[in-house]
């Protein structure tokens, strides 16, 4: 898709969100390295104060990066981006139910929506490359495979879920130097919540994410799994709320933010 001299990885998110705005669907781990990725949750307001309290109940599940108000499609996250249009691919849902996959949702919108944009861990895979760690789904050409856990979310409201985890497999010798960096990044969901045997989180089986792809491991990897922000997602199944719009699994907002210890979340404008 992409040639030698101008590959996904260096890409300006500016770039990439107009490569996205023209029509490109394409899950972003590996895009515009070094910058921020957010999910996307668009929700009546009535619902979103519940839902602002389920992300402060569940901090490593829900890093805020920004809140939109009401009706606005705008965030200082990303200069000129247009929240409607600007990620690869959105899910409309109703009444908890998966009705459509678009990547355009501006007929969609409404003066009433509350937009949260949430920290991803596909922003940190970028410091895990450069520390010599190997990532298998990006390896692969594959999305990052994601599961839902057996470990239950604290509730606020109509939301409630169990946690989603994404798992990046990799040799044992590097999972502590993996820790180290994740949890520089708690707005990409910080250190990994467990490390080893799925069975521990109730997941009976690898090889069927139920999210993203499943992902060949090596011989000496061991299963690492962050907290993941597609448990919102299942948290408004749950919620059977009449109306909302997220990012599909994987394919997000690349933000100009850069990484780093001094980024921080925005408040809501």
């Amino acid at each position: 898709m992409f040639t030698r001299e101008c590959p996904a990885a260096t890409l300006r998110p500016a770039d990439a969100r107009a490569r996205f705005r023209e029509g490109l669907v394409a899950p972003t781990g590996g895009w515009s390295d070094g910058y921020v990725q957010a999910g996307l949750v668009s929700v009546h307001r009535r619902h979103a104060v519940a839902l602002r309290r389920f992300a402060v109940r569940n901090p490593q599940v829900c890093p805020l990066l920004d809140i939109a108000g009401a009706g606005r499609f705008t965030t200082g996250l990303a200069e000129g981006a247009d929240l409607r249009r600007d990620l690869p691919a959105y899910l409309v849902w109703r009444d908890g139910e998966l009705v459509e996959t678009r990547t355009d949702v501006r007929a969609l919108w409404s003066k009433d929506l509350v937009t949260f944009l949430l920290g991803c861990s596909l922003t940190f895979e970028s410091a895990l490359r450069r520390a010599g760690i190997p990532l298998r789904h990006l390896e692969q050409g594959r999305d990052v495979p994601m599961y839902r856990t057996s470990r239950r979310c604290l509730r606020a409201g109509p939301f409630r879920t169990r946690l989603v985890v994404s798992m990046r497999p990799m040799p044992a010798d590097l999972i502590a130097r993996a820790a180290a960096i994740t949890a520089e990044m708690p707005y990409a969901h910080g250190e990994p919540v467990h490390v080893g045997s799925p069975a521990m989180l109730g997941i009976r089986d690898l090889a069927s994410p139920r999210y993203g792809d499943a992902v060949a491991m090596a011989a000496d990897d061991v299963p690492v799994f962050w907290a993941c922000g597609v448990t919102v997602q299942e948290a408004i199944i749950a919620a059977e709320l009449p109306f909302a719009i997220t990012h599909a699994p994987g394919h997000m907002l690349i933000t100009d933010r850069r990484i780093g210890p001094k980024t921080r979340p925005r408040r809501e404008r």
